[in-house]
């Protein structure tokens, strides 16, 4: 996982929980059992983003591309293909994460992100919720929603 963009620094203090796994061995993953059982991620499914597998591909990669928030956190775990993660550090600034095969990222809720895919246009990627799934994106501005202000008071914190 690499989490720098050429020109802009990488902020360590992102509160964001990653991991490497084996993707190869995702179904029957040790590792993954442990992280889903201690961050209670209950639900789960796969998604694969691609123009011949994802219904509406061309609307679905304008919406994961605009800048938003959700209400809970956003977990996403690379099991073939890959793409880039964009999300806001403390000054407002983008940092492009690079997401391939075997790459675990959590997202906190309130935090500005958007999605894209590289030049290979394929993803796979297993989707995992604490409870039932929420897929409301809240497009910026939002920062009037108690997610948002949550996150700015744990930045606050943590600078």
């Amino acid at each position: 996982m690499n989490c720098s963009t050429p020109g802009l620094p990488v902020h360590h203090q992102l509160p964001e929980f990653t991991h490497r796994l084996d993707a190869d061995k995702y179904e029957n993953d040790p590792e993954l059992e442990k992280i889903r059982k201690e961050r209670n991620y209950s639900w789960m499914d796969i998604i694969t983003i691609c123009k011949d597998q994802l219904p509406n591909y061309e609307e679905k990669i304008k919406m994961f591309f605009e800048e938003h928030l959700h209400l809970d956190e956003e977990i996403r775990y690379i099991l073939d293909g890959s793409g880039y993660f964009d999300v806001r550090d403390q000054e407002d600034r983008w940092i492009r994460i690079s997401m391939e095969k075997g790459d675990m990222i959590t997202l906190p809720a309130g935090i500005y992100h958007r999605f894209t895919l590289d030049e290979k246009n394929y993803v796979k990627a297993m989707r995992l919720f604490v409870g039932d799934p929420v897929w409301t994106p809240y497009n910026r501005p939002s920062d009037h929603l108690e997610a948002r202000t949550q996150y700015l008071e744990f930045l606050a914190r943590t600078a």
